[in-house]
């Protein structure tokens, strides 16, 4: 319930800084132990699961971003536990990836509902044909959430899953059951878009240009790591 404002800034930035103290505590020797380790992957990776299976019942639509939020920073702590370069690489890289384009969502959620006053997602139907250019946004951003190659996000993904496979192969089954939901309940939020027309669904004015570079420049970041991947692996390096 809170504002879009309030949304962005959890979603891109204070998230983050739960991350970045993970990430500080886990460089500490006195930390590490293999049965704390066992214990938070066990509980995040199930965690990550569970959120995933509520997004495919997920009527209202900033709650499945919410909850899709939820478990990205599962397999981003997942990734912390392994205590390896490889994890803390893949998560910090998860929360850049993740912190731009859940942003994104969450603003284009909330455009949405401030053209239709509401936020359940099967009212949103067929609107690529009203506002062809703001479907053309949410496929730019629906794609970079589900790790779409060659985007940031799937760098972030493919490292962490190699973190957790290498920590133990038993992982696995559990990363390729949550990259499917994932998929499935991000096209599923695109498709929606599609079919026909609902009649609660009135015509509305475009996005204004204001709206238009507010998501610019949310992808133009992904778009520059993307280029030029080397800048961000320095960095992390």
């Amino acid at each position: 319930e809170a504002t879009i404002a309030g949304s962005m800034t959890l979603a891109a930035l204070m998230l983050k800084l739960g991350g970045y103290g993970m990430i500080r505590l886990s460089l500490i020797p006195f930390f590490y132990s293999p049965n704390l380790s066992l214990i938070l992957i066990s509980t995040a990776l199930w965690g990550a699961i569970m959120t995933s299976f509520i997004c495919l019942r997920q009527t209202d639509l900033k709650a499945l971003i919410a909850y899709s939020s939820v478990s990205h920073m599962g397999l981003m702590t997942a990734s912390i536990m392994t205590f390896s370069s490889w994890g803390l690489s893949g998560a910090l890289m998860m929360m850049i990836a993740h912190g731009l384009s859940s942003s994104a969502l969450f603003f284009l959620a909330n455009s949405n509902y401030e053209k239709t006053n509401t936020r359940t997602i099967i009212i949103f139907r067929h609107t690529q044909v009203i506002l062809p250019l703001t479907s053309f946004w949410w496929l730019l951003i629906i794609l970079t959430n589900i790790a779409m190659p060659p985007s940031i996000n799937f760098i972030s993904e493919i490292t962490i899953m190699s973190s957790l496979f290498i920590w133990s192969p038993l992982t696995f089954p559990f990363l390729a059951l949550i990259m499917i939901i994932t998929t499935t309940y991000s096209m599923s939020m695109f498709m929606l878009t599609h079919g026909k027309l609902s009649k609660m669904t009135k015509l509305t004015s475009p996005f204004s240009t204001r709206e238009h570079l507010t998501l610019f420049l949310h992808l133009f970041p992904m778009i520059a790591i993307m280029l030029n991947p080397t800048s961000i692996i320095n960095i992390i390096c």
